[in-house]
């Protein structure tokens, strides 16, 4: 299959799923990658004969949409987002209001775990201590299952934690032939299956963490709808990631910048009844 015929049928079908070219510009070669090996499995010779298929079977579509998944991660990604959680959200969050037992985070679109363990990490090596009556309670989800189970396994190639401050790695990982397994300590993440389209953990949150997903995959209309309900689920005061090169929709209203940070927005508190 040539990168060019790929892409054609790419700008094509992503609108079909509400899918947003641009995104996958820079991506597309993986999509194409699992385009060939359906177009084998389905014995097709090529990208015309997968368009006939795709008029005739509805249940296609659904297995294309799953194609189009982007699973890209990796420990600590982004250093100045995780400094930021770190140095000022987290322990802006644990001092705010009444006593708590708990923050309240949600990673949507986890991908094979690394976000959400990151975390986790970073609250219980380098925050716990000064906030020794409140936990982090962490929600992770992903559409895809088998990128779930490989969370649930908690077990990585070295070139995943490449980003990993050394005392997160040291305290967080054990080695076991040639790759590394977080520790059971830090597996208190709940690992949910479902599409950011259909589906949402019940909430309400205090952090949520929606990086590379719905701002760089989707349609505006899609975006902006996600985005919102996303917002419903935060706690006034609770803060939103998004990813370092995406912008929120215009239409989305509740955020302000968090001061001194990039790409994360506090929601602000209601105001009073007029």
């Amino acid at each position: 299959m040539q990168d060019r015929e790929c892409a054609g049928f790419l700008r094509w079908a992503l609108p079909c799923l509400e899918r947003n070219w641009s995104g996958y510009r820079k991506v597309r070669h993986l999509v194409c990658k699992r385009l060939a090996q359906r177009l084998k499995s389905l014995g097709l010779p090529d990208l015309d004969a997968y368009r006939r298929r795709l008029a005739g079977d509805g249940a296609e579509w659904r297995h294309l949409d799953a194609l189009c998944g982007i699973p890209v991660s990796r420990f600590y990604r982004d250093r100045g987002v995780f400094g930021s959680l770190e140095g000022t959200v987290l322990p802006a969050l644990a001092g705010a209001g009444a006593p708590r037992a708990a923050i309240d985070a949600w990673s949507a679109g986890c991908a094979s775990g690394e976000e959400p363990y990151t975390l986790a990490l970073i609250w219980a090596v380098r925050l716990q201590r000064r906030f020794p009556g409140i936990g982090l309670r962490i929600v992770a989800t992903d559409s895809d299952a088998e990128l779930l189970a490989r969370a649930r396994a908690g077990c990585y190639a070295r070139s995943s934690l490449k980003e990993l401050p050394g005392d997160l790695r040291a305290e967080g990982f054990e080695e076991l032939d040639g790759t590394w397994r977080i520790r059971d300590r830090f597996r208190g993440v709940e690992f949910l299956q479902q599409d950011l389209r259909e589906r949402f953990p019940e909430g309400p949150f205090d952090l949520v963490l929606c990086r590379n997903v719905v701002l760089t995959y989707y349609v505006p209309a899609v975006q902006e709808a996600v985005m919102a309900r996303i917002v419903d689920r935060l706690r006034p005061g609770g803060a939103l990631v998004i990813g370092a090169h995406e912008s929120l929709p215009p239409a989305l209203s509740g955020l302000a910048a968090w001061p001194g940070t990039r790409m994360i927005y506090r929601k602000r508190a209601p105001g009073p009844a007029a």
